[in-house]
């Protein structure tokens, strides 16, 4: 790890930004942050009812385009790979409502890191279009909306 990346760890909106350090896998740092929410997910799934989850969900994206901009102006890259609060968030949203099995939680990572990787429309417009802490964000919540209604229309056809 670089010298410059140890002091941007520094910084706590950073160290956020960069997914408490999974950002700074040296290969494929979106889907190891994507790995690293898990755990929070099911934490969050066997304690918070629905209502508490959605409402920490919002604070996790508010919180993010803080600190996905603020990790983007330290590096002077708009999206740098590193930051993966993004794919936290988006990993949450795609498992709202989705019970904690492995099997779900094993297909919601899937299909999230599918449309978060391919960028279908209007994931893909959204990515090139807003800027910022805002823009970071919002493609990976586009994309786990995207997951998230694979899976609702899974769990209602399978139920």
């Amino acid at each position: 790890m670089a010298e410059p990346t140890l002091k941007l760890m520094r910084d706590p909106a950073c160290l956020l930004a960069f997914g408490l350090g999974s950002g700074l896998a040296p290969k494929i740092p979106g889907t190891v942050g994507t790995l690293a929410a898990i755990p929070f997910y099911l934490v969050a799934a066997h304690w918070l009812p629905l209502p508490i989850y959605l409402a920490v969900l919002l604070a996790a994206f508010l919180l993010g385009i803080y600190v996905c901009d603020r990790a983007a102006h330290k590096l002077g890259v708009h999206d740098h790979g590193g930051i993966v609060w993004d794919e936290f968030v988006g990993f949450w949203l795609t498992m709202a409502a989705v019970p904690p099995e492995w099997y779900w939680v094993l297909l919601g990572f899937v299909l999230f890191r599918i449309f978060d990787m391919v960028k279908p429309w209007p994931i893909h417009t959204v990515d090139r279009r807003v800027s910022g802490g805002f823009g970071i964000m919002l493609d990976d919540v586009f994309a786990g909306a995207a997951a998230w209604a694979c899976l609702q229309g899974l769990i209602y056809f399978m139920g």
